[in-house]
This record gives structure tokens, sequence and C-alpha cells, in this order.
């Protein structure tokens, strides 16, 4: 006998959610490219906190873009 298994949100009305391997990795790729761009010289004295402050905020998108990726494949 062969019953089918029911997979994670069969059961929800709608189209179901995708994802794009290719898509989140050229999102992240684009952010951490701009992170590298604004990266401090090695041989700076200082390191401006404004260059810190875009860096972290585009870390942070970066990572929210894996998150919903995450989120998404958990939820086929």
């Amino acid at each position: 006998m062969s019953t089918p298994i029911p997979r994670p949100g069969e059961h929800l009305p709608g189209t179901r959610p995708t994802v794009d391997p290719a898509r989140v990795r050229e999102e992240v790729d684009a952010l951490l490219t701009r992170v590298r761009e604004g990266a401090p010289v090695a041989d700076a004295a200082s390191t401006d906190q404004s260059v810190l402050l875009d860096q972290a905020e585009m870390l942070e998108q970066a990572h929210e873009v894996l998150v919903q990726a995450l989120s998404t494949v958990d939820k086929i």
C-alpha cells in the first residue's frame, strides 16, 4: 500500500513560496562587495566610524536576505 506522505505547507491555500538560490547569492554577493569596497585601508591610522556603521548595516541586510530565504525554505 502506498499512502502519500503529507508535506509541510501542502494544506495551505495559495501558491507555494519558492527560493531562487541564484537570486539569494546575487543579493548577498552584492552586499558583501559593497562591504569590501568600504573597508578601511589596512595601514590607516584610524578607522572612520561611519564606514564601520555602513558596513554593519550592509552585513545586517545580507543576514536578513539569508534569514528570509531560510524561512521560506522552512515553509516549503
